[in-house]
């Protein structure tokens, strides 16, 4: 073949805009060999009978089909295998669709979340409905003196997950009803992650059914936590109500977030009852 019949690797970049590394690791694959390459020079041509062939590749790529089952196709082409290829990166694109779904979700949640914790009334106590909710829970004794203490516990929470399941504020601390009573509210004794609605946990949930909490979210962070418990306890004492689940304490804005501690908020919500009154 005559090298007026060939086209160098720019030339062919250019044709089918494909950049001419990305040729490079087609021929290093062996996906695709130059027609020929000077041995001078190092330069390499193509034909025009690859065309066909680079188009196809090029085809295949745009429907994120992998190059392995490219290259299984390229060496055995046939309608039934190709339908077959196919049919599998079509349920493939179907799975991702899910999971651009999920995605999109999670993303809407935690900007939902972050416009709440920016726009907060702290220090201020409120009777509040929280809707039924799923946690991924493991009971420990924490005192963290800093964001930091805490990741030992996430990573032992999200140990069987293919994914990371905590996104920005969802990670919380809890203390049981027993202990809020007598007002003992170091150590914690509870690290949980609350989950959403779409994500899939493989690890053991618990299901909270819908509570009546006393609220509160304040400027900083875990460590200021002991100050606001009391100020909750006295509320839901002096209004004749009594602490009936585990506290729930979120840093809704933190280091994931902001190195700006002014900027932090936390809340904590304790699920709530009325007290009954005998006459």
């Amino acid at each position: 073949m005559e090298k007026n019949d060939l086209f160098q690797i720019g030339e062919v970049s250019r044709l089918f805009h494909i950049s001419v590394g990305t040729l490079r690791h087609y021929e290093k694959i062996g996906l695709l060999q130059p027609e020929y390459t000077d041995p001078d020079t190092g330069y390499r041509y193509y034909s025009a009978r690859q065309f066909e062939c680079l188009n196809t590749i090029r085809y295949l790529r745009v429907l994120d089909m992998p190059l392995e089952n490219i290259a299984q196709f390229l060496g055995n082409r046939d309608i039934d295998h190709m339908c077959r290829l196919l049919q599998r990166q079509k349920e493939e694109a179907a799975r991702r669709q899910q999971e651009l779904a999920v995605i999109q979700k999670k993303i809407e949640n935690r900007l939902s979340q972050l416009k709440d914790a920016v726009s907060s009334r702290l220090d201020s106590i409120t009777l509040e409905k929280r809707p039924a909710r799923r946690i991924a829970s493991v009971k420990k004794k924490v005192l963290p003196s800093c964001y930091l203490d805490l990741e030992y516990s996430i990573r032992e929470l999200e140990q069987l997950e293919e994914n990371t399941v905590t996104f920005l504020g969802k990670v919380g601390l809890g203390i049981p009803a027993e202990s809020l009573k007598e007002r003992k509210f170091q150590p914690y004794e509870m690290v949980f992650i609350i989950l959403d609605e779409e994500d899939c946990f493989k690890g053991d949930t618990i299901r909270i059914p819908e509570e009546t909490c006393a609220v509160i979210r304040f400027q900083g962070g875990h460590e200021q936590a002991p100050y606001y418990y009391h100020r909750l306890m006295d509320y839901i004492e002096e209004n004749q109500y009594r602490a009936v689940g585990f506290s729930k304490e979120i840093t809704m804005i933190d280091y994931g977030l902001t190195n700006d501690i002014s900027k932090f908020v936390t809340e904590i919500q304790i699920p709530v009852q009325k007290e009954a009154v005998f006459q």
